[in-house]
């Protein structure tokens, strides 16, 4: 396997900020919230249990290896509680680490290539793909060649470590947007064209997609972009979102707000003009970027199945034909919420080293998918996998809910659920088991209306809630339905029907799959089935179940709980904090340029010009805000020092801050270019600074 990072160096970096961060905290130099924007930017973050973190460790694609899930399972071990979480973005977290012990943590993960580099905070996240890309039968190319190169670009691209909000993307195999390239804030999905005789490979993409407690589906930027314009692209679009994404107001930072804001086509012509500018006009993308695994040596066992029927069903529900003839991919369904401990993954890679790839993935489904299974061997697999308990049948279908952890360990977690998935995916694998093989029911649910667990493109959703009544507040569960993928990067978003009491959730759950099996038509999906009958007709089906008259004890125990319900919200962490602390303004500024200097030295221009503009925009602001001026994002903070200040003659030979600054995106970031711009940062700062002192 390849080193999956673009600079050894920069992640070891990366490390020592986090440790000098921890040690200018605790000793009360560093304040809380700059502290947070490190950490959170490298995967640590606050949990609802205190005097624990949640460290969310990145894996991009979902792809791992043997050895690397071996050291995932001793890093839980020694540091965490032996529990591993599979997200639905293809990461894995683990929680109750001590903040002492995150980068000794760190440390190990890395020399095995595991990074938390952008595992959260504002930055770009973890680039996702269909976990069964290079094995599709109906994929157009394999995306994985060009995803993993996403990732290596921006790991540590400083256009990107410092922005508004985060940034989300993913790559579907093809048209049946099995990524849910649709709901991130860029999507791709690979098209072939003919370009003469021979074949072209590119993307459709998409962008402004997002789910949180607004929901949007992306809108489509072009049918087709080319495969070596994929980077470029990326970071015009990077660069524009920086300079003109909010920056104030977090609720409204995310690129589907800037998308509203200004329009697609209006966003699209800022991005093709600072494409002229960006570092690479094209970038190549390897096809051999990560090596081939070898294929398993292991083809057959001869086994004798006692349970033909459960085999059975689990060959029709979790194994598909891959497009390499003779191979299959093999889903192994976890338990829901994706939760497994670090034994099962010991005695999982013992039992597939000789009879599955050494390339696993972690599915949105919070499940994982082997590769290059020889049918001799599903058998022996499937015997071995029940005496693990992890033989379920069902993967990706009715009885596969996808759930967040919600007040498991979440601030932002209303209600338990991970405690519902469990109790409903009981109640559908006893009472609706001739269900699981006919029907692609989708059940998601999240402990809040932020969508972890992607609620919101749910055919069946629920999000935690509460409810106040006479006799004190009880956990609630809203309801959605309608969502889903509808193809060609296209998806519907769920519509909310309405607030039961969260034990009303299985009645809830009866009630929808016993009108669903008696009247749903044959092959007829189930987005298209709600749009039949349509939500009003839903709301007075499911009205009962909202009924407050009869409430028991119990409807004030949360699942999982065993004591009355609290709502215990905390702050969130997800979104970052604002960067900009006044105090702190100058000192950023200089260490940008300390930043620039260095990076021109090393000969990347176009990052030294970057870190100049930084510096620019950084010391400009905290003039600004001395003034009692806040201004909404980098593009602002430029215009609004032009109407406040009238800068001493000499400062600058531009006619304005503006014209100055805004260099940035006119010229190419060469060696020339980047030592001018530079030194005009660095002249400005120092005039800055002087004012400062007066």
């Amino acid at each position: 396997m390849s080193n999956i990072y673009v600079n050894d160096q920069k992640e070891l970096e990366d490390i020592e900020i986090l440790e000098e961060a921890i040690q200018a905290f605790k000793s009360g130099t560093l304040p809380e919230d700059r502290f947070k924007n490190i950490r959170t930017s490298r995967g640590v973050y606050s949990q609802r249990q205190p005097g624990g973190q949640m460290v969310r460790i990145k894996l991009p694609l979902g792809r791992v290896t043997f050895s690397q899930l071996l050291c995932l399972a001793d890093t839980s071990d020694e540091y965490s509680t032996g529990l591993i979480h599979f997200t639905t973005r293809q990461d894995i977290q683990i929680y109750n680490v001590s903040l002492d012990r995150t980068v000794e943590l760190w440390t190990k993960l890395e020399q095995n290539n595991i990074t938390l580099k952008g595992a959260g905070g504002n930055t770009v996240r973890n680039v996702t793909a269909s976990p069964a890309a290079g094995i599709d039968p109906a994929e157009a190319f394999d995306v994985t060649p060009c995803a993993w190169t996403v990732f290596q670009y921006f790991l540590h691209n400083p256009v990107c470590q410092e922005m508004g909000r985060k940034i989300k993307m993913a790559f579907s195999s093809g048209d049946t947007d099995t990524a849910f390239a649709f709901i991130h804030d860029l999507g791709f999905i690979p098209v072939v064209r003919k370009n003469g005789t021979a074949e072209q490979k590119g993307f459709r993409v998409l962008m402004g997609g997002g789910l949180g407690a607004q929901p949007f589906p992306a809108g489509q930027v072009t049918d087709f972009l080319p495969e070596n314009q994929v980077i470029p692209f990326t970071e015009a679009v990077l660069r524009v979102f920086n300079r003109y994404g909010e920056r104030n107001n977090r609720s409204r930072a995310r690129l589907k707000y800037l998308v509203q804001k200004m329009g697609m086509d209006e966003l699209i012509k800022l991005i093709e003009r600072e494409r002229a500018t960006v570092t690479f006009k094209t970038f190549e993308i390897d096809p051999a970027v990560i090596p081939v695994p070898s294929i398993p040596s292991v083809h057959f066992y001869d086994t004798e199945i006692n349970k033909p029927a459960e085999f059975a069903l689990w060959i029709k529900t979790n194994v598909f034909d891959q497009k390499q003839a003779g191979y299959h991919g093999v889903y192994i369904k976890l338990p829901a919420g994706g939760d497994i401990t670090s034994e099962k993954i010991r005695a999982l890679v013992k039992l597939l080293r000789d009879i599955a790839s050494d390339d696993i993935r972690i599915t949105q489904d919070q499940n994982l998918l082997l590769r290059f299974v020889k049918k001799g061997v599903l058998p022996y697999l499937f015997m071995q996998l029940s005496d693990l308990g992890l033989a379920l049948p069902g993967a990706g279908g009715l009885a596969d809910i996808t759930a967040c952890r919600g007040t498991e360990s979440c601030n932002l977690g209303i209600s338990n659920s991970l405690g519902l998935a469990t109790v409903l995916e009981d109640i559908i694998m006893s009472e609706y088991r001739a269900l699981i093989s006919t029907c692609a029911i989708r059940i998601k649910i999240s402990g809040c209306m932020n969508s972890c667990g992607q609620h919101a493109v749910a055919n069946i959703g629920f999000h935690g809630s509460s409810m106040r009544t006479p006799s004190g507040i009880l956990p609630a569960v809203q309801i959605l339905l309608g969502g889903g993928i509808t193809g060609e990067g296209s998806g519907k978003m769920a519509d909310k029907v309405l607030k039961v009491p969260a034990r009303r959730a299985p009645v809830v759950l009866r009630l929808l799959l016993d009108h669903y099996s008696e009247n749903a038509g044959n092959g007829e999906t189930y987005i298209n089935y709600y749009l039949r009958f349509g939500k009003d007709f839903f709301y007075h089906l499911l009205k009962p179940a909202a009924d407050l008259t009869d409430l028991q004890k119990e409807d004030f125990m949360d699942w999982g709980q065993k004591e009355t319900y609290k709502t215990q919200i905390g702050t969130g962490e997800c979104a970052g904090s604002p960067t900009d602390l006044v105090s702190f303004l100058i000192e950023d500024a200089d260490t940008k340029l300390t930043k620039a200097r260095r990076a021109s030295e090393e000969g990347c221009f176009a990052d030294s010009v970057h870190h100049s503009y930084t510096a620019f925009i950084t010391a400009a602001k905290a003039l600004l805000l001395k003034e009692g001026v806040s201004s909404s994002s980098q593009y602002h903070v430029i215009t609004d020092f032009d109407k406040h200040f009238t800068v001493p003659a000499g400062l600058y030979q531009h006619k304005t801050f503006e014209d100055l600054v805004m260099q940035v995106n006119q010229k190419e970031p060469g060696k020339d270019f980047s030592a001018m711009y530079f030194k005009q940062s660095l002249d400005f700062i120092r005039n800055i600074e002087k004012i400062e002192q007066k």
